[in-house]
């Protein structure tokens, strides 16, 4: 789990590895990864993660979601 970031997958809308995975290959620094058919994240990335909201743009489900979890 990120101390700085949090990013989840919404399973009920996220269509999978399989028919979309868009977002392992989009992500630059590789929080998403293909487990058989499913999305998850790859916890020891997941404050890598710039906010540069390629993978909410790419996702057509709108099943990411990316979490600050600290204040500016």
């Amino acid at each position: 789990m990120g101390i700085f970031i949090k990013v989840e997958v919404d399973d009920r809308k996220c269509k999978g590895f399989k028919e979309c995975g868009k977002c392992v290959d989009t992500c630059p620094v590789k929080i998403f990864l293909a487990e058989k058919e499913k999305i998850n994240i790859n916890s020891e990335n997941e404050d890598e993660c710039t906010l540069c909201n390629l993978c909410l743009e790419i996702c057509p489900s709108g099943a990411i979601a990316v979490r600050r979890l600290y204040e500016c």
